[in-house]
């Protein structure tokens, strides 16, 4: 049998002199849903983070399908789809810049940001709002930008 989709040992995260994570233990089985709960200040949204590769553990081991959040972040990301509750776009910018800007992050050519760009925005039908700015973008077509 597989290992688990999730596995959490022993993270921690701090952040100056507040404890963000202390010592989190988790296992996800693949094909469950898992919610997080847990007031404000919990550590929702840090655990989240560094599971995504968007923040670095300071102590503990942390894996997604296997892979080390922190010897293989590239590995972990190639297996993620992630939103959060605020869309990650640039409201100054069009939908397409926005798309090859996060290309261009990921390391694509420029060539290939603005191709993979225009086959995103035909994807999640954006395509005839592709060059206005995404600040007038309604809620939905937000989170389909991000």
């Amino acid at each position: 049998m597989a290992g688990p989709a999730v596995h959490v040992e022993g993270l921690i995260k701090r952040f100056k002199t507040t404890t963000a994570l202390a010592g989190v233990d988790l296992d996800v089985e693949e094909g469950t849903v898992f919610g997080l709960l847990g007031p404000n200040g919990a550590g929702k949204t840090t655990l989240v983070r560094v599971l995504a590769t968007l923040l670095a553990p300071d102590a503990g081991r942390a894996e997604v399908f296997g892979r080390n959040v922190v010897d293989d972040p590239a590995g972990v990301r190639e297996l993620l789809g992630l939103t959060g509750q605020f869309a990650a776009v640039d409201e100054m910018l069009t939908g397409r810049e926005n798309l090859q800007m996060f290309g261009r992050l990921f390391d694509l050519p420029p060539r290939e940001a603005r191709r993979r760009a225009d086959e995103l925005l035909e994807r999640f039908d954006l395509a005839d709002a592709a060059d206005r700015p995404a600040r007038t973008y309604s809620g939905g077509m937000r989170r389909r930008l991000d």
